[in-house]
């Protein structure tokens, strides 16, 4: 498995873009702004997205993404996610009036986007690849996913703060290699992070002490415009487990 950072910030000013990893040429991981930096043939490409939640920045370009390939697909794009993800998307995106409801559209045999629930502990399998849904602490239902080649494993985290099943989750891993994490706040926000579901420097090394494997650990979703002084904190509070910052463009090989 080939894991490709198109995008992995919670804000677009400058350079950045908002959540989205490409695996291979054919998986997406949420469906923020970075996807919009595919070729029309590389969306095309993608069959399958995992959502971790229905916050803009992790599924804005969802129904353009549907909207670009449709015409030249035989199959709808199949979208995982929590089912109170796909209820928002719903609800709030594909409602007729944001967008045009590909779900049931062009027709409900033959729509644009077929969505899949999947619940935390739950794992599809495509190809020999194999994609958990890990429990995630967050301001609205999210899950994080575990990326597994049977080599190695990739888990990312999606949005969520410190969260004892998730930790749990990771011991139960046994070839865990990589490991992507949110950290949103610094140290001062710990109870705007605790009230809206993301992670500071304190709380990540929490989490990190009650990892029982080694991994490499790789920080996402940093606040934009504090990121130096958030990395700052986490070497502060964790730089035994030795941080990395991702940036756009980054692979993984599993």
């Amino acid at each position: 498995m080939r894991v490709t950072v198109l995008g992995c910030n919670g804000s677009i000013t400058g350079n950045l873009r908002t959540t989205c990893y490409r695996v291979d040429d054919d998986l997406l991981i949420d469906a923020g702004t970075g996807a919009g930096d595919l070729s029309l043939q590389q969306a095309i490409d993608i069959g399958t997205i995992f959502l971790t939640h229905a916050h803009l920045d992790h599924c804005c370009m969802l129904p353009m993404l549907a909207d670009a390939a449709a015409n030249f697909r035989d199959s709808p794009l199949t979208v995982y996610a929590l089912p109170e993800t796909i209820s928002a998307i719903r609800r709030n995106m594909l409602n007729g009036e944001i967008w045009p409801d590909y779900s049931v559209l062009p027709s409900p045999e033959r729509p644009h986007i077929r969505f899949e629930p999947i619940a935390p502990g739950e794992t599809v399998e495509l190809n020999g690849r194999k994609i958990t849904a890990l429990p995630a602490r967050h301001a609205v239902p999210c899950a994080g996913y575990q990326l597994d080649s049977g080599a190695a494993s990739l888990v990312y985290s999606g949005d969520t703060t410190y969260s004892e099943d998730f930790w749990q989750a990771l011991n139960r891993i046994a070839n865990l290699k990589y490991l992507l994490i949110e950290n949103t706040f610094l140290n001062a926000n710990e109870a705007a992070a605790a009230r809206s579901g993301h992670m500071t420097a304190n709380l990540l090394a929490q989490g990190m002490r009650s990892l029982q494997r080694p991994v490499e650990l790789f920080i996402v979703h940093m606040e934009a415009g504090r990121e130096e002084e958030a990395f700052g904190e986490i070497q502060k509070a964790a730089g035994e487990f030795r941080p990395r910052v991702v940036q756009r463009g980054d692979r993984f090989e599993l």
